[in-house]
């Protein structure tokens, strides 16, 4: 899976917390090839910021939980959710994909 990138910090509870620079994180994946990212889905709003030519060129998946990236990044199947526009807002567990 070498399309897929994550970037979030994660407790010893399995909570993905959110982290900055996701502008710039998601450039630099989009660079390397990267179109699938993962995301805290506390970072939603960081999503904003970026391009509409690159934010339509990739998928989001915004998480809480590690069970929420193992099955997106090992197993492939996208968490509950709902698949939105770029300017809409994801609910929490939500899918982003543009």
């Amino acid at each position: 899976l070498k399309d897929v990138a994550m970037t979030g910090e994660v407790t010893l509870r399995g909570k993905v917390l959110p982290v900055g620079g996701i502008k710039d994180k998601v450039l630099a994946a989009y660079r390397a090839g990267v179109r699938t990212i993962i995301l805290s889905a506390e970072n939603d709003k960081d999503l904003d910021e970026l391009p509409d030519e690159i934010r339509k060129e990739m998928e989001f998946h915004l998480v809480s939980n590690m069970d929420e990236v193992i099955k997106v990044a090992l197993e492939g199947v996208a968490p509950t959710g709902t698949s939105l526009e770029p300017e809409s807002k994801v609910t929490q567990g939500g899918t982003v994909a543009h």
